[in-house]
């Protein structure tokens, strides 16, 4: 086969969608070295800087594909243009958006209906764009791909769309994912002035990320241990409207101990994982739930907001919470926080989230993405007259 995936998602500073994006397209090359997988982008983005220590397989490229003043319109003439002039005979819209006009076969990878089912945590213009185009593109795409089950129920519900059509494939953490010993994170926790005692949290600065609320129960925390030098550290980029969180640390009592470290790589959010007393997620809604996986991964004990996708993702590995209810939270961190029972908690969960983490692979997601390709392909060939 030769298959064609969005590049789009890899031409800025990658978070969920491109991450997901390159582990998927480079797992997909290496299982299948006999096909030939593009990622074409238009060239009015600049060219895109992977940074990785390890080469693209050979079979997998990126490609910037010239751009005039008509073909800007990237999905409506651009792409179906680059398209029809290439021997693709599949196109996975990776990140919510495939073709208007298709040249070939089509899979659309939904990652969530926040903008439909949480439309206050987005920006209005986001939310109009997606309900203009997303469920007109649902019933037009071939294959719709989720990552869970939770969302494939909700993407076939709420658009009406066969379920035969609607495949739930998870993802998984990436392979720099692993545990590093406490004395060799020291350099990059002192670089980025993190101390020995924290809580972590990971995620882009957005609404539905439920920030407000971790704030104000390690403000709780602080308050039931006075002696404490505990730091909540969150690691992410400044999403969209994220003033009311910046406005929660402002005014916590606590905010000296309360540290914002912005975008970070791997190599970093590794040594935070696997140096931290705990990693709390309590968003309130989820596609999938990437850094409670990635947490695992590390040896983190985890806790995360009681939401279907992350019960689903984690499963009896993890704490849970209700994500409105801070006196709740605070009970749970405060009972890993406890002495000896504490530290026998921290373990079991390290222990119980290293081997949840252990089911997930690229490999396999790959696998099931190159099934579903299949099908696409067959239903792709029996519309056309």
């Amino acid at each position: 086969m030769y298959i064609g995936l969005d590049a789009l998602p890899l031409t800025g500073a990658r978070t969920g969608v491109g991450h997901y994006t390159l582990e998927l397209a480079r797992a997909l090359a290496l299982l299948a070295p006999g096909s030939s997988f593009v990622m074409p982008y238009p060239a009015n983005y600049p060219p895109i800087q992977l940074g990785e220590t390890k080469p693209l397989p050979a079979n997998l490229k990126l490609e910037r594909v010239p751009s005039g003043l008509l073909s800007r319109r990237w999905w409506s003439v651009g792409l179906p243009r680059y398209i029809g002039g290439s021997p693709i005979e599949l196109f996975h819209g990776t990140n919510f958006d495939i073709p208007w006009w298709r040249p070939c076969a089509t899979v659309l990878t939904i990652h969530d209906l926040s903008q439909f089912l949480h439309s206050e945590t987005h920006q209005r213009r986001s939310v109009r764009r997606a309900r203009r185009r997303l469920p007109r593109l649902a019933r037009t795409a071939d294959a719709i791909i989720t990552p869970s089950e939770s969302i494939r129920r909700e993407v076939c519900d709420h658009f009406q769309v066969s379920p035969e059509k609607v495949f739930a494939i998870p993802e998984a953490a990436r392979d720099s994912f692993r545990p590093t010993p406490f004395a060799e994170t020291t350099v990059a926790r002192r670089r980025l002035g993190v101390g020995d005692d924290f809580l972590l949290a990971v995620g882009t600065l957005e609404p539905r990320k439920n920030l407000a609320v971790l704030v104000q129960a390690f403000a709780a925390v602080a308050r039931e241990q006075p002696d404490s030098q505990l730091q909540l550290v969150i690691a992410g980029g400044r999403g969209w409207l994220s003033g009311p969180l910046f406005a929660a640390i402002e005014h916590s009592p606590v905010r000296h101990r309360i540290l914002l470290t912005d975008y970070l790589h791997d190599d970093d959010l590794r040594s935070l994982y696997s140096a931290c007393r705990a990693f709390i997620y309590p968003s309130v809604y989820e596609g999938f739930g990437l850094p409670p996986l990635e947490a695992m991964a590390c040896g983190a004990p985890v806790v995360v907001s009681r939401i279907p996708v992350l019960i689903e993702t984690t499963g009896a590995a993890a704490r849970n919470f209700a994500p409105e209810n801070v006196a709740e939270l605070t009970r749970v961190i405060l009972e890993l926080l406890s002495g000896a029972s504490g530290a026998e908690l921290r373990r079991t969960l390290s222990t119980a989230g290293q081997q949840r983490a252990a089911q997930f692979s690229w490999e396999s997601a790959a696998r099931a993405t190159l099934e579903v390709y299949e099908e696409a392909r067959k239903w792709f060939r029996a519309e056309k007259p």
